[in-house]
Parts: structure tokens; sequence; C-alpha cells
């Protein structure tokens, strides 16, 4: 398991009045820093970050410079993979409690004692998981190279796939291949229903629906296009259409408005009645908080040598995959 150094972010030290902004900037130089922004980030932190992008990316572009400090402004998983591939720099994650709700679905000891059931199986696991979970791993895959993954994998061995159940589900559909999955969801993705996204599409023919693999199957099937994070906003950039009904975190739609201002982007209607989903964990993320982590390097990122080195090998044979 991971563990962060002692530490609770104390906004009241923040002197009143601070430019934040040119603060962050000065400490990113004076502390050799890099700042790594998702794209369900607030914008005004992407708008700060040296790197927006999906977490495997942001973590590769980290571990390729010469920085001693990663801020990584995301989720804890993403901050820990940042620290599997570059463990002789510095993390650290503005806020401990952004977690994820689709890898804190899936703790390591439990997973662990429900892979007995299967232990003939390769396991298969979402990067959206714990360093932990990794290292009990065959190999890790992402949204955009899952399928590439399982396809990878003979057909004579049997998989386990997890944490998330619709991503699995929606890779068995594109293969072929017969998967157990781990019964994991991410909260957002899982708000999306199909019947709300149908009338939507009706009312707006002209529309593209763009939806994340990690969205029920009945939603995918309404999908115009389906991808990651990242293919979501190359399709928006290259699509002749004129307006788009996105499913995914609705933090993608600033990078969205800035590749084409000319679009309307409709953010899915997510079933609680609102008009956006957000992520309420990627959201405890805020500029204060990447000062303070900026300022006194806390909260810090550990990982034990022998769980990190389980958890790279994993990583490592996916990255081999190309």
């Amino acid at each position: 398991m991971s563990a962060a150094l002692p530490y609770a972010p104390d906004l009241a030290t923040i002197p009143d009045g601070l430019d934040l902004e040119q603060e962050i900037r000065r400490l990113k130089g004076a502390r050799k820093a890099i700042v790594l922004a998702h794209y369900y980030q607030e914008p005004e932190i992407q708008d700060l970050a040296d790197f927006v992008g999906d977490s495997l990316q942001l973590s590769q572009q980290a571990a390729k410079t010469d920085a001693e400090v990663i801020a990584f402004c995301g989720v804890h998983f993403m901050a820990e993979t940042a620290k599997i591939l570059s463990p002789g720099k510095t993390v650290v994650l503005p806020d401990l409690d952004a977690g994820c709700s689709l890898a804190d679905r899936c703790p390591a000891d439990q997973f662990d004692k429900w892979l007995e059931q299967y232990p003939d199986h390769e396991v298969v696991s979402y990067i959206n998981c714990s360093a932990a979970v990794k290292a009990l791993s065959t190999v890790i895959c992402t949204s955009s190279n899952a399928v590439r993954v399982v396809q990878s994998i003979p057909e004579d061995k049997k998989i386990v796939f997890a944490p998330d159940r619709h991503l699995g589900k929606w890779v068995m559909k594109q293969t072929g291949r017969d998967m157990v999955l781990w019964p994991g969801f991410c909260i957002v993705h899982e708000q999306f229903q199909a019947k709300r996204l149908a009338a939507l599409k009706a009312q707006r023919p002209e529309a593209k629906l763009i939806a994340h693999p990690e969205c029920d199957g009945s939603v995918l099937q309404l999908a115009d296009f389906i991808g990651s994070t990242a293919a979501l906003l190359r399709f928006v950039k290259e699509s002749p259409a004129s307006a788009f009904i996105v499913a995914t975190e609705a933090g993608i739609l600033h990078q969205m408005k800035k590749a084409r201002p000319d679009a309307e982007l409709i953010p899915a209607p997510a079933d609680s009645g609102c008009n956006c989903s957000l992520c309420p964990y990627m959201k405890l993320n805020s500029l204060e908080k990447l000062y303070l982590a900026l300022r006194d390097l806390q909260p810090a990122i550990e990982i034990p040598e022998a769980t990190r080195l389980r958890a790279l090998a994993p990583v490592e044979r996916m990255l081999a995959l190309g």
C-alpha cells in the first residue's frame, strides 16, 4: 500500500492577498517542479499546468523531464502511477482525499482474496486502480489500449478484468473474449442513462453523442463515437459536426472549447437531474492546495519499493505492446 507523510493542508497559512498563480510559478522554479493536470481538473488548474492529459500520458511525460518534483493535480491512483514511473522524484498530490470511486471500490486485500477463485487466469487491470492492485496484475491497460492489451493475450488463456465492469463489457464486445469482471464502476459515468440520452438525441439529431467506455453498455449503443478522454477530445477537434453531446466528466469541456470554440458542447445529462457530471474527488484540488503542496512538498506519495516494483512490471508489459 502507498502512504503519505502525515500532513493536513492549512489554508489559513496562506497570506491574504497572495497572488496564487504567480507564487505557484515561482515555486515551480524554486522546487524544479512540474505541474500535471488531468482533463477533469478545474479550468484554472489546467491553464496553469505544464502538461494536461490522461493519467498515464501525464506520468510518462513527467518521467521524461528532469524535474525533481511532480505536483499531480488529479486523483490518488494517478499520483501513485507517477511515483511508480519516477521513483526518484518527489510526487505530491494537492489533496490526499482526492481518491477515485472506481479505484476505491477495489481494495487490494479484497481483490487478492477474490483472485483465489481464478488461479489460472491472466489479470488485466485498468490503470484506474491502486498501486497495490497493479502489483497483483499480469498487465495494465488504459481505456485507449484495453482492446489491444486483451487481444495480446493468447486465446487459450482465461482472463480476469478489473476494476471497471463497463469497460470490461465493452472490451469483451470488441474482442469476442469472455472475461471474469470485477464489479466496479465510476460514479460519474454510472450516472448517464440511455433513456435520457435517447431523448436528448431526438431533440438534437445533428449533435454527435460521444462517450467514454466507462459508461453503461446501453449508453454506448447510442454513441456515435466511443473512446478515452483524449480520443473524445481528438474526435471533437477533427469532426466536421457543429454540436456534440459529451458523456464523460465535464472537466474535459474546457479543452474542447479551446479546440473548437465554434462548436456547441452539451454535457450529457446525469441521472441525478443536473445538466453536468463532475467528479467530486477531482474537484478537491484547488490553486490554494497546489500552492501549499509546492511550498511544503506535502502530501508526498510514497510506495514501498517491493510494491512499486511489482506494480511496475505489469505497466511495463503494457508499454511493451506499443
